[in-house]
C-alpha cells in the first residue's frame, strides 16, 4: 500500500469542530482521500457520539470508526483566549467544517467576516438540519428527522402501517456525502485560480435538503399525475418485478427484473416462458398493474426450494438478486475478502479495528489504514507545538481549561 501522500487529496488541511455524525462524516471521507483532518473538541470532551452504541467496556467503537484518521485537539473557543488560538490555528487550514445551530459561532465572535480575515482561502462548510436561512434555521435536527421531513420516511414501512426508519442514522451520512462532494467541489474552484486570486466560500448545507435530493422524481409526479407516492414495503412500483422474497429454508433474497430482457430471464430461471406471450405481463407498464399477481408467481417458485436451488436457477440465466446479507454474511463473502472491502484500523486499544475501506479507489493508490478516531486532545502538543506554543504555554491553557 501506498501512503497518503499519493491519494487525490494530498495536502489539503480540514479542521473538523462538528460533533455527532454527519458533517464529521463529511472530513472524514475527506481523510479516506488523503486530506489531513484535525478533529477539535472541548477540552472535557462530551462528544454525543462518544456514547452512542456500540461502546465495548467503555470504548466507544462508533467514535473509533467515524473520526478515523484524524488527530485530536481540544480547545474552548467560547473563552477569549481560545477564540484568539483559534483565529491563529485556522490560517493554516484550508477547510472548516462545522455544524452548531444557524448562529452559534456568530455568537462566539466567529463569523465568516472574522473566518476570512484570519484566512481569506478558507472554505466553510456549515452542515445543519435545514440550512442558515428560514424560519427551521434554529431548529435542532437529527438523522431521523432529516429522513421524516425529506418525504424519505413516508416510503418506508409496510402498506397502510407506519413509516419506519432504519436502525441506523442514514440521514447523517447521506448529508455527509453531500458534505464531502462540497468540499471537494469547492477545492476545486477555488484551486483552478492562481494562489493570490483563490478565494474562500460559505457552504450552506441543509441535511434535510440532502434527503430530499436522493427523491428527485416526487416533486415531479406530485405536480404533474397528482401522486403522492406512498409506502408498499420492500416491492418497487416503478419497475416489476422488483421485490424481496423468502426460499423455503427461509433465507431473504432480494430480485431485481427492470427492463424486458431480464423479465425474460426471470421466466425462463423459474420455468414459466409462457407469461412472456401473458398480455397482464408485456411490458414494465402492465407488469406495475399487475404487480401482487406477477409476485405471487415468483414468490411461490422461491417457496418452492432453498436458496442454494433457486439461486443456481438465477445465476444460469444472470438474473439480477442477492441474499439480504446480515454484517456477518458480508464480512464472509469471498467476493468483499478478495477485494479488500474492510480494513484493519489500528486501535490503542483492540489492536485493530475493522471497517470499510475507502470508497471510491483510485486504481495503484491505496493508503495505509488510518487509526480509528483520536482520544481528546491527543494531538494537541503536535498541532499547537507547530505554532510555536511551547510546553509552558500548553500547561497554562491547560490550567485554564482553553485546551
Amino acid at each position: 500500500m501506498s501512503s497518503a501522500s499519493h491519494l487525490p487529496l494530498r495536502g489539503v488541511r480540514i479542521l473538523d469542530m462538528a460533533t455527532v455524525l454527519a458533517a464529521p462524516f463529511s472530513a472524514t471521507l475527506c481523510g479516506d482521500m488523503g486530506a489531513e483532518v484535525v478533529k477539535l473538541e472541548l477540552p472535557q470532551g462530551g462528544d454525543p457520539l462518544r456514547g452512542l452504541t456500540p461502546v465495548h467496556e467503555g470504548h466507544p467503537l462508533f467514535w473509533k470508526t467515524a473520526n478515523r484518521g484524524k488527530k485530536g485537539i481540544s480547545l474552548d473557543v467560547r473563552k477569549s483566549e481560545g477564540r484568539a488560538l483559534f483565529l491563529t490555528l485556522i490560517r493554516g487550514f484550508d477547510v472548516l467544517v462545522e455544524n452548531f445551530r444557524t448562529g452559534t459561532l456568530d455568537q462566539w465572535g466567529l463569523d465568516i467576516a472574522t473566518l476570512h480575515a484570519a484566512n481569506p482561502r478558507l472554505i466553510v462548510l456549515r452542515l445543519t438540519g435545514f440550512g442558515q436561512t428560514g424560519p427551521y434555521a434554529r431548529r435542532p435536527g437529527f438523522a431521523r428527522i432529516f429522513e421524516a421531513m425529506s418525504g424519505f420516511a413516508h416510503l418506508t414501512g409496510e402498506p397502510g402501517g407506519p413509516p419506519q426508519h432504519m436502525n441506523y442514522p442514514l440521514g447523517d451520512v447521506v448529508a455527509g456525502l453531500f458534505g464531502a462532494f462540497a468540499i471537494s467541489t469547492a477545492l476545486a474552484e477555488r484551486n483552478a485560480l492562481p494562489r493570490e486570486e483563490q478565494k474562500g466560500a460559505e457552504i450552506d448545507l441543509s441535511a434535510t435538503e440532502a434527503m430530499m435530493r436522493l427523491l428527485d422524481p416526487l416533486a415531479a409526479e406530485h405536480h404533474i399525475g397528482g401522486v403522492v407516492r406512498e409506502r408498499t414495503g420492500s416491492r418497487a412500483t416503478y419497475t416489476a418485478p422488483s421485490n424481496v422474497f423468502r426460499a423455503a429454508d427461509g433465507v431473504w433474497f432480494t430480485l431485481v427484473g427492470t427492463g424486458g430482457p431480464i423479465f425474460a430471464r426471470i421466466c425462463r430461471a423459474i420455468g414459466r416462458e409462457e407469461l412472456l406471450q401473458d398480455p397482464r405481463f408485456a411490458d414494465n407498464a402492465a407488469r406495475i398493474r399487475h404487480l401482487e399477481q406477477l409476485d405471487a408467481l415468483i414468490a411461490a417458485w422461491c417457496a418452492s426450494q432453498p436458496f442454494a436451488e433457486l439461486a443456481e436457477h438465477l445465476d444460469r440465466e444472470e438474473v439480477p438478486y442477492s441474499k439480504v446479507y446480515s454484517i456477518a454474511d458480508l464480512r464472509a463473502d469471498p467476493h468483499m475478502q478478495e477485494r479488500g472491502a474492510f480494513i484493519e484500523l489500528p486501535d490503542a486499544q483492540f489492536g485493530s479495528v475493522p471497517a470499510p475501506a475507502p470508497v471510491p479507489r483510485f486504481v495503484g493508490r491505496r493508503a495505509t489504514p488510518p487509526a480509528t478516531g483520536p482520544e481528546t486532545g491527543q494531538h494537541n502538543g503536535e498541532v499547537y507545538g507547530a505554532l510555536g506554543l511551547d510546553e509552558a504555554a500548553l500547561t497554562a491553557l491547560r490550567e485554564a481549561r482553553v485546551i
